[in-house]
């Protein structure tokens, strides 16, 4: 009988002394891990879109780090389609990019853009120029490289203002139909039948 005892007396404690052990390495390794994620943060970009011409809205990181997300792109490319033909074309990458640093630009980082225009086929171009001024004959539209939008609570000529300061390509500014223009081209800017005065406010 006193064997018995002392056999689970002893099995007890090795039991628990492999608890123990067990546990202290599993508390080890969470730290480990959740050291890990803060000395290691994933760097990832991210957009918020709304499509003014389809009602489409968009939420969506679409890089992480230094590599764009294939699938993302293909995403986006899709929201920025030619309404008016459906047809879809591959944008630059390094225009969202420029969105992203514009929102935070604005003190809004990942805020909602609205999307006044994306890509446009050349007939799409063609029909525009012929029922409204101030669309280029060579549009970077057309190549996928420009983007025009406005973003909900921020004044356009304040988003304007911001989108020169990042000086990352082309931005044009129509104020009459409230929205600014972006483009990966050179730098260069323009403001499509504004007053005088109405630039001297920069």
């Amino acid at each position: 009988m006193q064997s018995f005892k002392r056999i689970s007396c002893c099995l007890w404690v090795a039991g628990a002394m492999l608890f123990l052990i067990l546990s202290a390495g599993a508390t080890t390794e969470l730290r480990d891990i959740f050291s890990q994620r803060i000395s290691s943060p994933v760097s990832h970009d991210h957009l918020l879109l709304y499509n003014t011409h389809t009602a489409e809205r968009i939420d969506i990181i679409y890089r992480r780090g230094d590599a764009y997300i294939p699938e993302a792109l293909a995403k986006l490319d899709f929201f920025l389609r030619d309404h008016r033909t459906g047809e879809i074309r591959h944008f630059e990458p390094h225009l969202y990019d420029i969105l992203s640093d514009l929102t935070a630009a604005v003190g809004r980082p990942g805020g909602e853009i609205d999307i006044v225009c994306g890509y446009r086929t050349s007939s799409t171009n063609e029909s525009l120029r012929a029922h409204a001024t101030g669309v280029a004959k060579n549009s970077l539209h057309i190549q996928a490289q420009a983007i025009d939008l406005r973003m909900p609570g921020i004044d356009t000529l304040k988003l304007r203002k911001a989108a020169l300061a990042l000086a990352r390509g082309g931005v044009g500014y129509y104020p009459h139909s409230d929205f600014i223009h972006l483009d990966v081209g050179r730098v260069r800017q323009w403001c499509f039948d504004c007053p005088a005065s109405l630039i001297a406010r920069d």
